[in-house]
């Protein structure tokens, strides 16, 4: 006792009982040591302290014989680094604020080699106090995540991924490329030796086998064994080193991975035959071994490079917005700045063949602009005064200067790679029934290879130990973990270059299995955009004189009604003393007259019987009418033949409206909709709705506006079109921002195939292991045969995935 009170004693008072260093004034850190409050210098040393005593090792404070190091010198450099991305100034453009203390983030994971390392970082980081969801996308080694701020910070969940074994940082896409162009290089590194190496072996293999037929000297046949150990070792170390640390790290972490079983292969094998080398004695695997290796990475390495293919869109979506913009300061003078620079409000030149460099408005200048990655239409669109423009299209004919209005994670590019990300992240049902099938599959492949080692030892024990290396191999589940994801990442990126983005993981299967497709009327099989129809003129003016007089007074409106009348019109008169008396009309003076423009009386009858339009009156000073104006909404021009698609292919098309009934049912018989509804509110849409999902049917629900929001939220997949509110598409499971509704029927066409294709593989990966291990457990497939077989099972599984990128190429 007096030894531990000296060791206890010996740091001075006022110094910091674990590390010696003095305690600032003013501060209160401490722990409990040995029964006394001990003083600390800093919140490291007093929760290393905490944990010293709370994993009953306050020994280690009796025996010490300096104090301890601070806790900052316990954590590696790379580690502390980590804990920068806790600041704000550098969390700016990486972090999105996702409501109250709520935070979003996408990452780049180092070190993912199968869906296991997905499986388990998916689990350790999601079991973290504050992170509320934690998502990655396998194809791009990319995760989404979403904590609470106030109680987990980004730094923390860097480090807890670290310390299972991977790296991660915030996603930035030139880091991205880099990351893939590294990855690539070092697998064909990895590929070479491993393949030189085979080579080496495999002759003298061959010298060995003949030697075993026509007979060798013993001392030449030691001699080749120990140059194959001496080659076999450097191959295993180096090449198969990324299945030995995959392993390695589920070990220590309790979990069977699918790289357990090729690792206990590839090391009982070489250790095998080392030992029987040593002893001169039974037979060598070197040649089994190095052929594992390299079958196992040339499989791995043309998978990477399917997987690469197949995230392309996103990557694509994100190398779209240039690094630089052309700035206009106040005076009109030019500069260029980086693109994370710019600010809402700032002036841009953009010139022909640049990029768009953020979402905005056109100030001056008109062009066509190319949103073809965007939206999936090939043409060009016309860009003019006021028009919209989003970052990451390109400029194509003229110079023009817009007014930014959005950047960094606020634009519309961001939120769609955002999106997709998700979606490619998300894992629907039939992936998760996968995934528990492949986790329980490692144990049972291992009992099977220790029974059926067993029964053949007993048996006949020359034999068993190839027999167990071919099972451990032949079985691996690498198939069944890629069956999934490598399907859903085909499909969305396929469907997001035609315009149709998934942004759940569950929206491909859901939209295969619809039954009833809803639509609303406005904004979705129309555009939601009044148009003018006709002119009827009744105080002797011409029809031109009637529009330009009206166009006149609505010149300053950006009411629908005056946006179609001055659309229509040539713009060539102009109004005077204006004034807008909303629910009435507009009341100016043109050309000396005091016109007014408006909706008619509620007694006053239309010139033509049609109660589906909208009609407008231009009346003179005296308020008599000069003119009527009938407007009405335009149908998008492929919405028939849209409605005829999917009755083709089996799905029962509803239309639910909030328009008068008359409009309603005039669109249904045009567009041949045998079941339509107008006039309901949002409630009525809704009961409506859950009478079908009540019935039976799988509702998928196409509408545009707030007030579809509920109804988009209530069905079983939800689509939203890419011009409608935030909420509506906040609400969806998927946007299509293509103009052309045709792409709803693709949509539906290739999820049917996703699901297709994805049964195709998991039922490929079960026949696989059902015709595989009663032959391997039979003898009959040697070690060698086995790794070609698992290597092509995985390759047939990523191929077939890669038949859904080549359907929605753009013409």
């Amino acid at each position: 006792m007096g030894q531990a009170a000296e060791t206890l004693a010996s740091v001075p008072a006022g110094d910091c009982f674990h590390c010696g260093l003095p305690v600032p004034a003013g501060t209160h850190f401490s722990a409990l040591v040995d029964g006394a409050p001990r003083a600390l210098c800093c919140h490291g040393c007093e929760a290393v302290a905490q944990a010293i005593v709370a994993a009953g090792l306050g020994d280690y404070y009796r025996h010490r014989t300096t104090p301890s190091r601070r806790a900052e010198e316990l954590v590696p450099e790379q580690l502390r680094s980590l804990e920068l991305y806790d600041r704000a100034e550098l969390q700016r453009g990486l972090v999105r604020d996702a409501g109250g203390v709520v935070r979003e983030a996408s990452l780049i994971l180092e070190g993912i080699t199968c869906a296991a390392c997905v499986w388990l970082n998916e689990r350790h980081v999601g079991a973290l106090p504050g992170v509320l969801g934690f998502r990655v996308n396998y194809s791009t080694h990319r995760a989404q995540l979403r904590w609470d701020d106030a109680r987990i910070g980004l730094g923390e969940v860097l480090k807890a991924i670290a310390a299972i074994g991977y790296t991660a940082h915030p996603f930035d896409p030139g880091r991205q490329e880099a990351l893939q162009k590294q990855e690539r290089a070092r697998a064909l590194r990895r590929l070479a030796v491993a393949g030189l190496g085979a080579m080496q072996v495999m002759m003298l293999a061959f010298s060995l086998y003949a030697g075993d037929w026509y007979g060798m000297d013993e001392g030449l046949r030691h001699f080749f064994r120990w140059v194959s150990l001496s080659i076999t070792v450097p191959v295993i170390a180096y090449s198969g080193w990324p299945f030995i640390a995959s392993a390695w790290r589920d070990a220590r972490l309790g979990r069977l991975g699918m790289d357990m079983p090729i690792t206990l292969a590839i090391v009982i094998a070489t250790v095998a035959s080392g030992w029987h080398t040593w002893r001169g004695e039974h037979e060598v695997y070197y040649d089994s071994v190095t052929m594992f290796v390299f079958l196992l990475l040339a499989g791995r390495f043309l998978e990477m490079n399917a997987r690469h293919r197949a995230a392309q869109v996103s990557e694509e979506l994100v190398r779209m917005l240039p690094a630089t913009a052309t700035r206009l300061d106040a005076a009109g003078c030019e500069s260029v700045v980086a693109v994370a620079e710019l600010a809402p409000g700032d002036r841009v030149r953009v010139r022909p063949g640049e990029a768009v460099p953020a979402d905005g408005t056109v100030l001056e200048g008109a062009s066509s602009v190319d949103e073809s990655l965007l939206s999936g239409e090939s043409l060009p669109r016309a860009k003019a005064r006021g028009d919209a423009l989003v970052g990451g299209s390109v400029n194509v004919e003229s110079p023009l200067l817009m007014r930014v209005e959005r950047v960094g994670a606020e634009t519309t590019l961001s939120a769609i790679v955002r999106l997709l990300d998700r979606a490619q992240s998300e894992k629907p049902r039939i992936a998760t029934l996968a995934d528990r099938i492949a986790g329980g599959f490692v144990a049972a492949q291992l009992a099977i290879a220790a029974a059926v080692g067993a029964w053949w030892w007993l048996n006949e024990p020359e034999r068993a130990f190839a027999i167990v290396l071919a099972i451990l191999v032949v079985t691996c589940p690498c198939a069944l973990g890629l069956a999934t994801p490598a399907a859903i990442t085909a499909a969305t990126g396929s469907l997001t270059r035609a315009g149709l983005l998934s942004t759940r993981g569950h929206a491909l299967e859901r939209l295969a299995r619809a039954t009833h497709v809803v639509f609303d009327k406005t904004g979705t099989l129309s555009h939601g955009r009044l148009r003018l129809v006709e002119v009827w003129p009744v105080a002797g003016l011409g029809r031109d004189d009637c529009l330009e007089l009206a166009a006149a007074l609505e010149r300053g409106s950006e009411h629908p009604v005056g946006r179609a009348l001055l659309d229509a019109a040539q713009g060539r008169l102009a109004a005077f003393d204006v004034r807008n008396t909303p629910g009435v009309g507009i009341v100016g003076v043109v050309g000396g007259r005091r016109l007014r423009v408006g909706k008619p009386a509620p007694d006053e009858a239309s010139p033509a019987s049609d109660d589906t339009a909208l009609w407008v009156v231009l009346r003179d000073e005296r308020d008599a009418p000069l003119a009527w104006f009938q407007l009405a909404d335009q149908l998008r021009a492929d919405a028939r033949a849209t409605v005829a698609a999917l009755e083709a292919l089996g799905l029962e098309v509803w239309l639910l409206s909030g328009d008068r009934p008359q409009a309603v049912a005039r669109v249904a018989a045009e567009l041949g909709i045998r079941h339509a509804a107008g006039g309901l509110l949002p409630e009525g849409k809704l009961e409506r709705l859950r009478a079908l999902q009540a019935g039976g049917a799988v509702v998928a629900m196409v509408g545009d506006g707030v007030n579809d929001a509920p109804v988009l939220a209530a069905a079983s997949v939800s689509v939203a079109m890419g011009s409608g509110t935030q909420l509506a598409q906040a609400s969806a499971d998927m946007v299509l921002l293509a103009p052309q509704m045709g792409t709803l029927v693709q949509g539906v066409r290739t999820a049917r195939k996703t699901l297709a294709i994805i049964r195709e593989n998991l039922g490929w990966s079960l026949l696989y292991n059902l015709l595989a291990l009663p032959l391997t457990v039979a003898g009959w497939v040697t070690p060698w045969m086995s790794a070609i077989g698992m290597s092509l099972s995985s390759l047939l599984v990523v191929g077939n995935a890669l038949r859904l990128r080549g359907g929605s190429r753009r013409r």
